[in-house]
């Protein structure tokens, strides 16, 4: 053999992956903005298809009971990227422009995990924890970002908000130019183009991939590639566009040969703001959506792939949330946990379909707005604790881009569901188990004990704060956003 051959030769072998046997596992997250249960085509899906997110399912795991931690968009990234509930690290709600709170720098996040790994990480599409440079992606662990910083709607073309300031495309920590409609239209290709990017460059070590989809919230944008393609309208256009996102990202973990070592998990931050009506999603067979407790609010598709990991073709059925994502995946790259508590847990047994797998969580707790808790969920049961919710009262929602109003509804007593009977929660049987009343409330008080709960005027015991601007530095933002001066609302 030449010299030169072998050259080629071991020049060649540099390039390709190593062998699973000698590489910890990539993590791709993709996570839409609104997506609601009914989704998906393996959900049930009407009026447009969803091949790839169908084929992922084929190959991979569905799950009927993932969930997120609060419906609503800052709250449940904060769950996500955390492993906390977002209350007890002081984050809820959706942080708008200019705000004086963010992730604070003290949280470890899941990026500077893999960071602590030596993965190469980047962010592509919505943060939504803080629009202030301190806040931003690369401050927390992702080595390359872009996107934007809160959600699409918040920006002055939008018909319901015209007191936003220019909505900002963001690289790094530099904010490039506002967004026009052209760039709303090409969000979804051009995160796509970028996140296969990333795959292709870090093909030979392991990496970190989070494109947190802007769609398909409000106001919906597709490009004119998939523009009255389904039947289903913008709104079927806009989730075909996300199913091609989704195909193309899988291809480059295929083409680059990284099918064995790559976990790739798809999922929502919470359910479809249903006031939107034609412009929004569905919740299935689920009730109500965004913005509550209730199961369409929180209840998200989920499918999960990793080729001889997790078992292909399966339907897991216990109930998990997105707050157990960063323990999990900590296990798998052999990370240590945050030094400051969490509230996830590992459920690898659950995602790779271990025989016997149960949930290592004896609760799930869930609190929205200004920390008030408003439902518990434990083995199969679900109460409902008094609180005041949004509803269309089975009304349909707007139509063209605009909202209609909610009734905002007040349940006075507890009510209690049996979900692996009742999923549509449409059967109160608190006075038939009283026994089971009494078992969940122990799970409430709980709660209440270490989180707080507004609703009944208790403070919790282990709340942290989020991150905070100084005077100084909330003046210059403002000035960043508004530089002709804050509108009023």
């Amino acid at each position: 053999m030449s010299k030169f051959v072998a050259i080629l030769i071991l020049t060649a072998a540099c390039l390709l992956p190593a062998p699973a046997a000698e590489r910890p596992p990539n993590v791709i997250i993709i996570f839409t903005d609104d997506q609601g249960y009914g989704d998906v085509g393996v959900y049930g899906a009407k009026g447009y298809e969803t091949p790839h997110l169908d084929r992922m399912a084929a190959e991979g795991r569905k799950f009927t009971q993932w969930y997120a931690s609060q419906p609503v968009c800052s709250a449940s990234r904060t769950g996500l990227l955390s492993g906390c509930y977002s209350n007890r690290i002081g984050i809820s709600g959706a942080l708008g422009p200019g705000s004086r709170i963010g992730i604070n720098p003290e949280e470890t996040l899941l990026p500077e995990l893999f960071k602590s790994k030596g993965y190469a990480t980047a962010m592509f599409g919505k943060w939504h924890l803080g629009d202030h440079e301190k806040f931003l992606p690369t401050n927390h662990g992702f080595e390359e970002y872009f996107g934007i910083p809160y959600s699409n709607d918040m920006w002055p073309e939008h018909p319901t908000a015209k007191h936003f300031p220019p909505l900002p495309l963001i690289e790094g920590t530099e904010r490039l130019r506002s967004a026009d409609e052209h760039d709303q239209k090409m969000m979804t290709t051009w995160l796509t183009a970028r996140a296969v990017d990333f795959i292709n460059r870090n093909r030979t070590k392991p990496f970190f991939l989070y494109v947190p989809h802007p769609q398909p919230h409000v106001p919906l944008f597709a490009s004119d590639r998939f523009a009255g393609t389904t039947e289903n309208g913008i709104y079927g256009d806009v989730i075909a566009e996300i199913d091609w996102s989704v195909g193309e990202i899988l291809n480059a973990v295929s083409t680059n040969g990284l099918d064995e070592v790559t976990l790739v998990i798809f999922t929502s931050d919470n359910g479809p703001w249903l006031s939107y009506g034609t412009h929004a999603g569905s919740s299935g067979p689920l009730r109500e959506g965004k913005g509550t407790a209730w199961e369409g609010g929180v209840r998200e598709p989920c499918i999960m792939r990793w080729p001889g990991k997790i078992p292909a073709g399966t339907v897991c059925n216990i109930p998990a949330m997105n707050i157990d994502l960063l323990p999990t995946i900590a296990g798998l790259i052999d990370a240590d946990l945050p030094e400051r508590k969490i509230d996830g847990k590992d459920i690898w047994p659950i995602l790779s379909g271990e025989d016997g797998a149960e949930s290592p969580h004896d609760a799930y707790w869930f609190y929205y707005k200004q920390n008030e808790l408003q439902a518990v969920l434990a083995d199969g049961w679900k109460l409902i604790l008094p609180h005041s919710y949004r509803t269309l009262g089975g009304g349909p929602g707007g139509d063209n881009g605009l909202p209609v109003s909610y009734s905002n509804l007040k349940l006075e007593g507890i009510e209690l569901y049996h979900l692996d009977k009742d999923i549509a929660e449409s059967s109160n049987v608190a006075k038939e188990h009283p026994e089971k009343v009494a078992e969940l409330m122990k799970h409430a008080e709980a709660a209440r004990a270490e989180l707080g709960d507004k609703l009944t005027k208790i403070k919790g015991s282990d709340l942290r704060e989020p991150g905070r601007l100084t005077e100084e530095e909330g003046k210059a933002l403002d000035l960043l956003n508004w530089p002709n001066g804050k509108p009023k609302r």
